[in-house]
């Protein structure tokens, strides 16, 4: 007769799988959610690890901006919500998962579209182009990176006249090549040109893997694209 299984033979219990609940996915056509952070979170990279992640705080690393992030979906987990994330660090794409109750949830209903082949960038609002402008764009050595990013902040320049004109979009995404650059961590950003940076003429690849737009164009840009607009760069 066969006596009863032992404790430690018993069959291990299943690991919890998430559930998606509705966050709309960014595109073109509707737009994005934006998370702001509203509390310090440890953003984790997989739900099931809860030790394998980063801390993220309310403020943005360069001038402490209040911290809004692209939502990229959503899920239930262990009876709690969750919201993965655009991360603002390496590598590129990088995401993690915040609790909703950390979070503040918008709508942008911006995106950016960054086409390297024409050097142009594509402003739409509700799935409708509302603007196009011409960009001078990473040169080969220092390449614009590849693929989704965000707008991370906004810094309004003291004097419009320097080298990035009076706006710096800062984005999500890093350069691949520079580990630093102007006393930052090398973030990539949409900006204007003033003085030397009118040297490079729209169109040409000579930037260290920013955009440089005109003046104008970053201003409207500034004044209407909130933080966690999609920022989309093809080739």
């Amino acid at each position: 007769m066969t006596g009863p299984t032992p404790a430690h033979a018993q069959a291990p219990t299943p690991t919890p799988t998430p559930t998606p609940f509705t966050v709309a996915a960014p595109s073109r056509a509707n737009g994005s959610t934006v998370a702001r952070l509203v509390a310090p979170a440890f953003a984790r990279h997989d739900l099931r690890a809860a030790k394998s992640g980063r801390r993220l705080g309310t403020t943005t690393s360069w001038s402490a901006q209040p911290q809004a992030l692209l939502v990229l979906e959503g899920a239930t987990f262990e009876g709690q919500d969750w919201v993965k994330v655009l991360l603002p660090t390496r590598p590129n794409g990088s995401t993690g998962w915040v609790p909703r109750d950390r979070v503040a949830l918008g709508r942008s209903r911006y995106w950016i579209t960054v086409r390297l082949r024409t050097r142009r960038v594509t402003v739409y609002r509700d799935g409708k182009r509302v603007r196009s402008f011409r960009a001078v764009i990473g040169a080969r050595a220092t390449p614009t990176p590849l693929g989704l990013a965000a707008i991370y902040e906004r810094n309004r320049q003291p004097n419009p006249r320097v080298f990035v004109g009076p706006w710096v979009l800062s984005l999500t995404s890093l350069s691949n090549v520079l580990e630093s650059y102007g006393g930052g961590p090398g973030r990539v950003a949409i900006h204007g040109r003033s003085g030397a940076s009118l040297r490079d003429p729209l169109g040409s690849a000579r930037s260290h893997g920013c955009m440089r737009v005109n003046n104008r164009d970053v201003r409207w840009l500034a004044t209407r694209v909130p933080a966690g607009t999609p920022v989309h760069v093809r080739r």
